[in-house]
């Protein structure tokens, strides 16, 4: 996700070109040599940093997975930590900070990853079974951790009910694809505010079912 504030490794580069591009183009529409020249190194340079393509798509695909389920980790002590009081008690908003914070996370991820959602819907049955295999369990363990969250703000809601909600929401965070490019959005704070009541608003409806 990004949240890095210090300058990108070559690495690192390569990955963010190497999704923008298999984003647009499809995965068999890039070569290595477009991938390298993007960042500006030869094509055969990139095998110092990559065995090749597929090890590209790899890291991509798994790398953000578990970049989500750690973040989202940090987030809930961070959240739970914050919404306590003085005596280390819990405090009323406890459940719903962390919520709230789950979904800051993963609209930073739709908002500043399009790419890689592209990516995942597109390209993910192109990982060797393991890699594949692996981006489930870390998705699982992720969708857990939101039905968790979302149970403690509505404990009355059933955890089928919460799961489906959950993966509801993400397929709604998860449109920002489709909103076009950046430039034409009412702008990221905006659009940032419009995503979290819009999943709010969900959760909010699933517990009540209105």
């Amino acid at each position: 996700m990004a949240t890095r504030t210090d300058a990108p490794t070559r690495r690192e580069q390569i990955l963010k070109e190497a999704a923008r591009l298999f984003a647009e183009r499809g995965f068999h529409g890039v070569g290595v040599d477009e991938i390298g020249a993007a960042v500006g190194i030869s094509g055969p340079g990139l095998y110092r940093h990559f065995a090749g393509k597929d090890a590209m798509l790899a890291e991509l695909l798994v790398g953000i997975s578990g970049q989500l389920l750690t973040g989202a980790k940090r987030r809930v002590v961070e959240a739970d930590a914050s919404g306590r009081g003085a005596d280390g008690g819990p405090a009323g908003r406890d459940a719903e900070a962390v919520l709230d914070s789950l979904i800051e996370g993963h609209i930073d991820f739709a908002l500043d990853d399009r790419p890689l959602i592209t990516l995942h819907d597109r390209e993910l049955d192109r990982l060797r079974d393991s890699d594949r295999k692996l981006v489930r369990q870390l998705q699982r363990q992720y969708v857990e951790l939101w039905v968790g969250a979302l149970r403690a703000v509505y404990p009355g809601l059933a955890e089928p009910a919460a799961r489906s909600a959950v993966h509801s929401v993400f397929g709604l965070l998860n449109s920002t694809p489709h909103l076009g490019r950046p430039g034409p959005l009412p702008g990221r704070a905006a659009t940032a505010g419009l995503l979290h009541r819009m999943a709010r608003g969900a959760f909010q409806a699933a517990a009540t079912g209105e």
